[in-house]
């Protein structure tokens, strides 16, 4: 049987991995909910994982840039996932704070997942020219909105406490599988940036121009975080479904003007992340590629993990309308950081 295309074996892997996150942003908050668990607790536990992707990110990419085949971490993290995700419930009834440790394993085998699947799709890409980040990445988007659709329509049928993490765990036991099968457990091979390289002695070094890009994709991406932990809650409390939510969340994957609002989130999110990605494929230094990317993937993690704890405590004291208001210096901060980005790569020209 001849081998699936790169950008078909990619595409699909950003599928199987963002179909878990599909799942996990709409409904994980639901089940933290059932729970009976406080706002302000629940804005901790979500904003843990993001916090430990701080720490993790960088330190897991970078094994990248030292040999360690990026296939192989995606396998690792994916039955990371699936062994946490089973074991949730059990740590919820001992109390939240067991399931916080749980979310905290869950972050670290979730870390790198993402980052890995953008330096293989950038590889890919600067090695096959004809290639473009933006259609292999709409496997993500594609893989989102399904398992939004799908996640939606069944915790319905079962309830999001007996379903969501059953449902998290499957996904993320198919994603090991897909990732063992779709890119094999063999090193990376030589990727386009494996020509010698003159000076890797100075692989921390990252132009100003990408710092300020990455600080502005983090802080965009930041202000999305009262949506992100929050929304679900907020339309559930207006009476909506489950699969209605479901449809809220699939239709911000979408580049298509329905539902204007969280279209607005999915066109912020996308186009943030192209460009970010574009930023890194072009002046990220040669031999630190993956840790740049870890270091973007960290910084992001942090914007959010603050914006997170902050929309937890404006949700608690004056509703979603409050916690939503305060993401919006965020993202001007934002919109500034990308506008210096911008002078400073033009004066390089």
């Amino acid at each position: 049987m001849p081998a699936l295309p790169t950008a078909t074996r990619l595409g699909l892997l950003y599928a199987l991995v963002f179909a878990g996150i599909g799942v996990a942003m709409p409904f994980l908050p639901l089940w933290l909910a059932s729970l009976a668990l406080a706002p302000e607790t629940i804005g901790v536990l979500l904003a843990l994982p993001i916090g430990v992707k701080i720490l993790a990110t960088a330190p897991l990419m970078g094994l990248v840039d030292r040999g360690v085949a990026a296939r192989r971490i995606l396998v690792a993290g994916s039955l990371g996932l699936f062994l946490t995700y089973a074991a949730m419930p059990a740590a919820a009834g001992f109390g939240w704070p067991f399931l916080a440790v749980l979310i905290a394993a869950n972050a670290v085998a979730a870390a790198p997942l993402v980052p890995c699947l953008d330096y293989l799709s950038l590889a890919a890409v600067r090695r096959e020219p004809r290639l473009a980040y933006a259609r292999i990445r709409l496997g993500g988007s594609l893989g989102f909105l399904a398992a939004s659709l799908g996640g939606g329509w069944l915790l319905g049928l079962v309830g999001e406490r007996a379903g969501a993490t059953v449902f998290l765990a499957v996904l993320a036991l198919v994603s090991a599988a897909g990732s063992a099968i779709f890119l094999g457990l063999r090193r990376d091979g030589p990727p386009a940036t494996a020509r010698p390289v003159a000076a890797p002695a100075r692989p921390g070094r990252m132009p100003p121009a990408l710092l300020l890009a990455m600080g502005a994709a983090a802080l965009v991406q930041a202000s999305h975080a009262a949506v992100y932990a929050f929304g679900s809650i907020q339309w559930a409390a207006l009476g909506l479904s489950p699969a209605a939510i479901g449809l809220a969340w699939a239709v911000g994957a979408l580049p298509a003007a329905i539902l204007p609002l969280q279209v607005l989130h999915g066109l912020t999110f996308g186009a943030t992340q192209l460009g970010v990605m574009a930023a890194l494929s072009r002046l990220a230094p040669e031999g630190a590629r993956g840790a740049a990317q870890g270091r973007y993937s960290a910084l992001a993690a942090l914007a959010s993990a603050l914006a997170t704890l902050a929309s937890g405590a404006a949700f608690r004291f004056g509703g979603g309308s409050t916690a939503l208001a305060l993401m919006l210096p965020v993202a001007g901060l934002g919109l500034a950081l990308a506008l210096a980005a911008g002078r400073a790569r033009r004066s390089l020209d």
